[in-house]
Formats: structure tokens, sequence, C-alpha cells
């Protein structure tokens, strides 16, 4: 067990520190209060950050810590900290750590027994979830699904069955592509999309997921996406066939045989394998 009392010790501390995702002001005074006073600012684009900071008149030293470099940066700033310098840890927009970089520094630091300590600030999940008229609690926040379009089926077809609000991150050049594939999985469900919230062309699209489609193709800007979980009267529904079928083919690409395949799904599903098997063999 570890035990911190991040303000009575002495301890070297890395800040997390929350930035505006949109609209500066919504920057806090304590996040400009602690990045004026830290010793160096990581940052996931030095280039982004610095006219943040430049807009606040914040001189720190500002060095990069992005997800290609993060393993090695995490071992740069420990050293840091062992030197008994503050640092203080910023994403593009939002939370460090929320589908952004961080993970891999705050895991080294409590390790070693130093502070890591949460400065509070804008969240676009938090916001789209609490604007999407859908239940806010409880929620799953699960962030960017993959690119690649079985891999997101299968997470999908992973995620179908939980009864919780879900929270997705899209980019606009995917979202019409995730949109069917959430149709396909969960069925028309309620959602929310909420785009460029805090900017000048917030917006939120709230209706069934097959009415959002309709008016996608042109959206722009980051996008937060709130689904309704799954209704106890979908439980006992079967999974369609052709989501069950992508799974096995997505587990082959994998390596693994069609035996093993089916195998995987049945058991990531509560299914029968014997009846997967014999569908499977019946196409």
């Amino acid at each position: 067990m570890k035990r911190q009392k991040s303000f009575e010790n002495e301890q070297p501390t890395l800040y997390l520190v929350a930035t505006p995702i949109g609209n500066l002001s919504e920057m806090t005074p304590r996040a400009i209060e602690i990045l004026k006073s830290v010793d160096v600012i990581a940052a996931e684009d030095t280039r982004n950050t610095m006219k943040l900071l430049s807009h606040f008149g914040i001189s720190t030293k500002c060095i990069a810590h992005h997800m290609h470099n993060e393993y090695e940066s995490a071992k740069g700033l420990m050293a840091l900290l062992e030197e008994g310098k503050n640092i203080a840890v910023v994403s593009d927009a939002g939370y460090p750590l929320v589908s952004d970089p961080g993970q891999s520094v705050v895991t080294m630091v409590i390790d070693a027994g130093y502070n890591v300590v949460p400065v509070s600030g804008a969240n676009a999940a938090l916001n789209a979830l609490v604007a999407s008229g859908l239940t806010a609690q409880p929620f799953m926040f699960v962030g960017f699904l993959k690119a690649n379009e079985n891999e997101r089926k299968k997470a999908c077809l992973e995620l179908s069955k939980i009864k919780q609000t879900m929270i997705f991150y899209e980019a606009p050049h995917r979202i019409k592509k995730t949109l069917e594939t959430f149709l396909d999985v969960f069925g028309n469900r309620k959602i929310c999309l909420a785009r460029e919230i805090t900017k000048k062309h917030e917006e939120f699209i709230r209706g069934y997921i097959s009415e959002v489609i309709e008016v996608c193709d042109d959206l722009k800007g980051e996008m937060v996406l709130v689904l309704e979980g799954c209704l106890d009267d979908e439980i006992s529904d079967e999974i369609p066939f052709s989501v069950i079928h992508d799974a096995i083919h997505s587990y082959i690409e994998q390596g693994y045989s069609t035996k093993e395949a089916i195998k995987k799904v049945a058991k990531d599903h509560g299914l029968s394998k014997n009846e997967i098997y014999k569908q499977y063999h019946s196409c």
C-alpha cells in the first residue's frame, strides 16, 4: 500500500494539469499558478503548449512528452524528480492520460514514492456526458476505438451488453464508419454526438444512431459520442450472426484456427460453442 498526503510532505511532485479544450477562458487560476511555479512543463506538443503559455505569460521551460517517446521521456522526467525538481504534465487539451500521454510516467512516479497531484480543469468526455440528455451515471469511458473495421466491430461486440452509458472519442474522417458499426452491433440506440465543445461552433446532435448517421458527412472538429447503454430487454436478444461471423474472422486474422476462434468468441459472449460452430459452417 502507498499512502500519499500531497501537501504534507516535501517530496518532488508531478502535477497533471488539465488545459482548455477550446475556450482559453476555462484555464483555471490554479493551473496557471502551477505552470508558473514548476521547474519543467512536459507537453504532448510543445508548439501548441507554447501558444498557451505565451497567452498566460508563463515562461517555464517546456519539453516534449508525447506518445512516440513516452517511455523514454518518462525516464527523463523521473531523473528530474530525483534531482528534486517539480514537473507539470500537460496534453494538447483536457486531461493528460485521458486518451493522451502520461500513463507511463505516472506509474513510474508512484512506484518511486513521489507525489502525483491532479490539477482540475476542462474535460471533453464529462462535458459531453452531462449535456447529452442520456443517463449520466453510471457511465463508462471508452475513448478511441481502433481504426481497423474488424477490430472496431470486435471491441463493440465486447461492449454490447454493457448497461452503463458509454463515452467514445472519434475523429471526423472516421465518424460515419464508426456510427455504422454502432448501428450494426448495438442496434438503433439513443446517442449524442458532441463536437467543438466550448468553441464557437459547439454543437450537440441528439437522437438515434440512424438519425445521426444521416447528418454526419460534413461534420468537422473534435467529436465525443455518448451512447445509451444496453437496456434490460436487449440482453436476451440474440447477437446478429453477422457480428459473430466478423468476430470469428478477426481472431482468424490474428492467427487462430477456425476452431480456436469459435471457442474464443463463444467464451467472450457467453454463447454456445457448438451452436456457433453449426451456424458458421452452414453459411
